[in-house]
């Protein structure tokens, strides 16, 4: 590879030194080999930022990696803010990405979720953005020793670099490392793709910058001539960015045209046009290579002016035309160059600390120790991510416990669970967990949860869904009692049926989509089943065997009158009534009919409690009630949907109720933030229970729904 821009940086050269310097006795007992490591991955870091403690924290880390170092001699030689940065800097080193079982030879990508997760790790577990600059480095001079390592040492190094700190590099504005790095990486993993550009390139990386700043100088000249007050900054384009562009467009070499780049920061747009005017004035543009897009931004925001020009020698070259602030955004905003190339959905929290970072990891920055400690501070305190003993990434929300990183990894895991370790220190269940740190889980046997893990004020479990599996797990533990309480469900309802021998269990059981009478049981004293859905289910089974009756016309209106809510009274005239808001009552539910004073009758169902407790008190005005013949009446229905908090979950279930052609009179939504669900409140009108029933069976089939149920 070519020499870079900071391999000549002497100020980082002698920062780099005086770091070794002050490290005193450290220096002269290592070994050269460490020495020379150190030093060379100081002197990148100095490149970008000189600060003394980090550059004496990054050598000493990478001394101590090479052999242990005596405390006594560490604690003499080394500050404590130097002792702390290292330290911090060496378990962020844990972050290597050769997992277990992984084939280093075959070098498989990382899913692009994956990869995401471990670029978001290495910002959340840095408590200072220039320990990222360290680890950035450091992959760097990795790569650098691995042109004589083995093939497979190589490959693994190339793969960890393409799928994380290239793009890290990337975001955090770190332009001359990132080529570097991924140079290096499409090296080793595309050797034959390297040597095809590289000899097409046909010149040396340092002829090419040869060319931009002879190019600049004539650019500067021209635009000072014309008037127009500019900077101008040129670049080579490294050979992976040359490869992507072609894989992405399908482009031969010779149609890569920003081989060789300039960019022009100006005040105003106007200027930008002057400018453009200059740079086509000075060289013919390549038809078809001209985007504007100043006068029509991209989507993200991104603004600037895009030409294509045969500059000087015959050879293209890409000019970007753009003012300051229009640069400030696409480097620093929303617009922000690295969303561009990895493409994606916006992450606003993420952008927003990356662009902290960045500005901190800016040339000339200027000191700002309290926006230091604001930024580590507050890196990603909605979520936690944490390592499994295996090296992968979980992330839970923030303060989940070592119960909840079991009960996310498996079930089953989570049933067994009876300690934990954390860095490979035994921790209580409810310890809160904090990003970057390993967690072991330590099982029993069997399953056995603990019921305090149900009570939230004990802190065992922080997220629903795992609340939720430990409850599962009590229900079908208790089985033999909810049969026995299911089994007295389904006796009361037959008793109540009256006329006619009762049908079989498993007749019944059928009817509610059950495979056997037991099934049955289990599911009304579990709770998933209710009595007034077994009623219901009664009732339609008796009115389809029923044989068709004739009633002679006025001789029914003494025994029913038909209501204006659509029910019939038995052995009274017409009443005012209305649906109790209790129950909601939905035919062909049993219902009674409860008169009240002054308001006429209440329609409740035969199971409700408020009725049956109305019923003890004043059994006198409980009436025996059926529903009417008019089939077109719509029943009011509440009922409410918990699941897991995503976009889109509101239209799902609103399609579903447009698509049964059902009004909705309201519906609310309440979101929990802490373990990322929602619950819905809805309100509807149904002709009957089987339509009801039916809408409620698809909301629940709808992704990430937890239950529905009718209120």
């Amino acid at each position: 590879m070519e020499t870079t821009t900071f391999d000549n940086d002497k100020a980082a050269q002698d920062a780099a030194r005086v770091a070794a310097e002050q490290l005193g006795e450290l220096t002269a007992m290592a070994t050269p080999a460490a020495l020379q490591r150190g030093i060379a991955i100081a002197r990148i870091v100095a490149h970008f930022d000189p600060d003394p403690v980090a550059l004496a924290g990054t050598l000493l880390q990478s001394l101590s990696a090479s052999a242990p170092l005596p405390p006594h001699l560490v604690e003499r030689h080394a500050t404590a803010e130097v002792r702390a940065f290292a330290a911090a800097l060496g378990r962020l080193g844990r972050l290597d990405l050769a997992a277990p079982g992984r084939d280093a030879l075959a070098a498989p990508a990382l899913t692009a979720a994956q990869a995401e997760a471990l670029r978001r790790m290495l910002l959340a577990v840095v408590s200072d953005p220039r320990l990222v600059l360290a680890r950035v480095a450091e992959q760097l001079w990795l790569l650098r020793a691995a042109r004589s390592a083995d093939p497979a040492e190589r490959l693994r190094l190339a793969q960890q670099t393409q799928d994380v700190y290239g793009p890290l590099a990337n975001r955090l504005g770190l332009a001359v490392l990132k080529w570097e790095l991924e140079d290096y990486a499409f090296r080793y993993l595309e050797a034959e793709e390297y040597r095809r550009i590289a000899a097409s390139l046909a010149e040396r990386r340092a002829d090419r910058e040869r060319y931009i700043y002879e190019l600049k100088l004539t650019l500067e000249r021209e635009l000072a001539a014309a008037g127009v007050v500019a900077e101008v900054q040129g670049r080579p384009k490294h050979i992976y960015s040359i490869w992507r562009k072609m894989t992405r467009k399908g482009l031969r070499f010779e149609q890569v045209f920003d081989v060789r780049a300039v960019r022009v920061l100006v005040d105003n747009v106007a200027q930008c046009y002057a400018a453009l005017g200059v740079v086509h004035g000075l060289w013919s543009y390549l038809p078809g290579e001209f985007d504007d897009y100043i006068a029509t931004p991209k989507i993200n925001g991104y603004r600037s002016i895009h030409t294509a020009v045969v500059g000087p020698l015959g050879r293209t070259v890409e000019v970007q035309i753009r003012t300051r602030e229009m640069h400030d955004k696409a480097e620093l905003g929303v617009a922000a160059h690295w969303r561009y190339k990895e493409g994606g959905q916006r992450d606003v929290g993420v952008e927003r600390k990356v662009e902290q970072l960045r500005a901190m990891l800016a040339p000339k920055r200027s000191e700002d120790d309290d926006l230091l400690d604001r930024v580590g501070a507050t890196l990603f305190r909605e979520h936690v991510y944490v390592f499994s003993p295996k090296g992968e990434v979980v992330e839970l929300p923030d303060g989940a416990t070592p119960l909840d990183f079991a009960y996310q990894v498996h079930t089953g895991l989570g049933h067994r669970c009876r300690g934990a370790r954390i860095d490979g220190r035994m921790v209580p269940l409810d310890q809160k967990l904090v990003s970057g740190v390993t967690v072991e889980i330590v099982t029993a046997r069997e399953p056995q949860p603990s019921r305090d893990w149900l009570v939230e004020s004990l802190g065992f479990l922080a997220t629903r869904s795992a609340r939720a599996k430990v409850r599962a797990w009590f229900r079908n533990i208790d089985h033999d009692e909810h049969v026995r309480a299911g089994r007295v469900i389904v006796e009361r309802e037959l008793g109540r049926r009256g006329g006619g021998p009762p049908p079989p269990v498993d007749e019944v059981a059928k009817l509610l989509a059950c495979g056997s009478a037991e099934e049955l049981y289990l599911a009304l004293g579990a709770g998933d089943l209710s009595g007034a859905q077994l009623g219901a289910a009664l009732l339609r089974r008796d009115r389809a065997l029923a044989p068709p009756t004739a009633e002679t016309p006025g001789t029914a209106a003494h025994v029913a009158q038909e209501s204006a809510t659509g029910v019939r009274v038995m052995g009274v005239g017409d009443l005012l009534s209305h649906y109790a808001r209790c129950c909601g009552p939905v035919p062909p539910e049993p219902i009674e009919g409860y008169v009240t004073l002054g308001r006429g009758m209440t329609i409740h169902r035969a199971s409700c409690r408020n009725l049956a407790r109305m019923r003890l008190a004043e059994p006198n005005r409980v009436l025996s009630v059926a529903w009417g013949a008019d089939r077109d009446q719509l029943y009011p229905v509440n009922f409410t949907v918990l699941a897991f908090d995503r976009r889109g979950l509101v239209r799902d279930v609103s399609g579903v109720l447009a698509d049964a052609k059902m009004s909705i009179e309201r519906m609310t939504t309440e979101t929990q933030t802490a373990d990322r669900t929602a619950e819905m409140t809805v309100g509807v009108r149904v002709h009957d229970l089987a339509e009801l029933d039916a809408v409620l069976a698809r909301i629940t089939g709808l992704a990430d729904v937890i239950r529905v149920q009718r209120r």
